[in-house]
């Protein structure tokens, strides 16, 4: 292999479809246990005593952990690949899910939580680094999009069955069923991937762009905004609907469950279906950049506009926003990851989404602990989906104004050089 030479791609078809099918069921597990809190949150709020800032707290400081977390967990798939990666990150968001059960105050709550964005920092850094081996570009959005829906019915699933456990069993049973039953995905990983991941062991003879080359990137920083904005409302949602519809709209547990699983099962769908759309369009003969910059600024638009509803209508209209916003959640979610494999390419994709994400993702330390503020501060909720709203139009400019186009980085040409020891290797 020569010093510009990229590495070459393991694209076959029958490593693609078990490789996207068992990244979709570890990402929906990851997002079903990470929505517990959220779930339980109206009987652990009122059984512990805590506060709406503490509630908002225990969400964040998930993120205080998640967020750096997807630069250790690029480290991490660079020295024993992303499949052992992904597996020991499951082992530990697991553990910390069972022990939650056992919490007895903040404190404990608040150290599980850190353990839990610890372990589940793994995931998309890991699932877009095979992906982006694994799936030719015409294919990353219908791949990203399994991926994507993954993410959605995690929380649908968790909403909607955890609520029924919380409604009959009470909170802890919930953290003890989901948690180990999270365990059982390592079996078929194990044995789908035991000799990809021997394989993908071995040295190899190209190094990846080093975190301060993508740092100097345009597009890195376009696309670490933009998802910071898109990732804020879903987290917003993820931490704060529970609440909202039982204490603002008078739901029950079972009647909020099915609502907001019902928007996370949205979701999932129009991911799908968008996602296949945009593979669709690709193999007519569109462009990466016309595809996905399309997709990703129209679900921006829709996010905004879901936002204002929820903050400025009556009742209906913020329920009727709420189930309009998956739009935005199918169009949007899936293309900021194949934005970000397609700029990346192969050789960079773990790294640079572990940079966007750890960058995008802070935006779940800063919106369940501000919402948690602005609702003690106001008594309300609209100020908090207004500031949603202003925070998606700043994604939106960063998509149209520092992205700008979508299409593979030369790495060599960006300065990342050869590296004659990893060839001697």
């Amino acid at each position: 292999m020569t010093p510009d030479t990229q590495p070459t791609p393991d694209r076959s078809g029958a490593m693609s479809r078990g490789i996207v099918g068992l990244l979709a069921l570890c990402l929906f597990i990851n997002y079903l246990d990470r929505g517990n809190l959220a779930t339980a949150a109206p009987l652990i709020k009122d059984q512990l005593g805590l506060t709406n800032t503490q509630i908002g707290a225990l969400g964040s400081v998930f993120f205080l952990v998640y967020s750096p977390g997807h630069i250790l967990a690029a480290w991490v798939i660079a020295r024993i690949n992303p499949y052992r990666t992904l597996a020991l990150g499951l082992c530990i968001w697991s553990l910390a899910t069972v022990l939650s059960g056992f919490a007895t105050g903040f404190a404990m709550l608040m150290l599980l939580r850190v353990l839990l964005g610890l372990g589940e920092s793994a995931g998309m850094p890991a699932s877009s680094k095979l992906l982006a081996q694994h799936i030719p570009p015409e294919k990353l959005g219908s791949a990203n999009a399994a991926i994507i829906a993954g993410i959605y019915l995690g929380p649908a699933a968790g909403t909607f069955l955890g609520s029924m456990i919380v409604a009959h069993l009470g909170w802890r049973p919930l953290f003890f069923v989901f948690g180990a039953a999270s365990l059982l995905w390592l079996v078929p990983w194990w044995l789908a991937t035991r000799h990809a991941s021997a394989a993908a062991a071995e040295p190899t003879t190209w190094v990846e762009p080093g975190i301060g080359v993508l740092l100097r990137k345009r597009q890195m920083w376009g696309a670490a905004i933009g998802a910071f904005a898109g990732n804020y409302v879903w987290f917003l949602l993820i931490s704060w609907l529970p609440l909202y519809l039982v204490k603002v709209q008078g739901f029950s547990l079972q009647e909020m469950g099915a609502l907001a699983g019902l928007v996370y099962l949205l979701s999932a769908g129009l991911a799908l279906i968008f996602g296949w759309l945009s593979d669709v369009w690709m193999r007519a003969g569109a462009s990466s950049q016309r595809v996905r910059m399309t997709m990703v600024c129209a679900g921006s638009v829709i996010g905004i506009g879901s936002m204002l509803g929820c903050a400025l209508g009556n009742a209906q209209v913020a329920i009727a926003s709420l189930l309009i916003f998956p739009i935005a959640n199918g169009l949007g979610g899936f293309n900021l990851y194949a934005i970000g494999q397609t700029l990346a390419g192969p050789r960079a994709a773990g790294k640079w989404i572990g940079v966007q994400n750890a960058i995008g993702s802070s935006s779940g330390i800063v919106a369940p602990i501000l919402t948690g503020m602005i609702i003690d501060r106001t008594g309300s909720f609209s100020l908090a989906f207004v500031a949603a709203a202003v925070i998606g139009v700043v994604g939106l400019l960063a998509w149209i104004f520092l992205v700008r186009r979508v299409e593979p980085i030369d790495w060599v040409d960006a300065g990342q050089s050869y590296n004659p020891i990893a060839r001697k290797a």
